[in-house]
């Protein structure tokens, strides 16, 4: 079955925030922004906007057909969100892949969620849950305990919030580079400065980094053995020929990951 590995990045939505907030009417977008996380700052002590206040300003994917492993932002950098996630969802229709996720279903799905709602986008496939197929009624996208989407954060926690654990931290424990020049604290700052290149590299590495812990989880409990691990291993390192980002990524895995 074809393996899509997902990772969005986000920033304060202020259009959402303007209709929310008073006071905030007459303010350009970086200063409702702005706005947005202190409030939410005094409020948590964490500047962690509720789900529905996150726009989506990248869309990251690496696909596993059997033969081949493609790493790839959705769409251009120019392409606002409505046009990302609509083709997401759409790449999902064509395929119908098992969504591997590091935090999907605590983080980017439900955001994806309310983010398609507002926009009006369907997603029948998504939401099937046997009223049509009756094969998605055992094993969909939607029920925590099923396969279709596998969030590796949540199975490795054993589905408890208080062992839950960081991308970075537990990518550079395997072995693996981690988080490479930025970090998701920085996505918005790069955001406002309108570089959208560098944030959809960082949104590559990172499904990198959540594909190859998936690959060692997979050999954990025994679904690949260790020639197919390295066959895997060996698809990956050919992703990185013609974007540098991605093989300074290949090029700095530690021997350790391998053994």
């Amino acid at each position: 079955m074809t393996t899509l590995v997902f990772d969005i990045e986000t920033v304060p939505d202020a259009s959402k925030g303007r209709l929310l907030y008073n006071g905030a009417e007459n303010l350009n977008d970086a200063d409702v922004g702005q706005m947005l996380l202190a409030q939410q700052r005094a409020k948590n002590l964490s500047e962690f906007l509720p789900h529905y206040l996150h726009q989506v300003v990248a869309i990251s994917v690496l696909l596993f057909d059997g033969g081949n492993v493609r790493v790839w932002s959705i769409g251009e950098e120019t392409d606002d969100e409505k046009s990302l996630i609509e083709r997401f969802w759409r790449g999902l229709e064509k395929y119908q892949p098992t969504l591997v996720s590091w935090n999907g279903s605590g983080f980017d799905l439900p955001v994806l969620h309310y983010r398609s709602l507002f926009h009006k986008i369907q997603a029948p496939l998504y939401w099937e849950m046997g009223e049509k197929d009756n094969s998605y009624k055992w094993n969909n996208y939607l029920n925590r305990y099923h396969l279709r989407h596998c969030d590796v954060m949540d199975m490795l926690s054993g589905y408890q919030s208080r062992a839950f654990a960081g991308l970075d931290a537990v990518a550079t424990l395997c072995g693996l580079p981690g988080k490479q020049g930025m970090s998701g604290k920085a996505v918005y700052d790069h955001f406002l400065q309108q570089d959208l290149r560098s944030i959809r590299h960082y949104c590559e590495t990172d499904v990198l980094n959540t594909y190859l812990v998936y690959l060692r989880f997979e050999w954990m409990r025994g679904r690949i053995n260790e020639i197919q691990f390295s066959k895997q291993l060996e698809l990956v390192k050919n992703t990185g020929h013609d974007k540098p980002h991605l093989q300074e990524f290949i090029d700095s895995i530690s021997e350790e990951y391998f053994v």
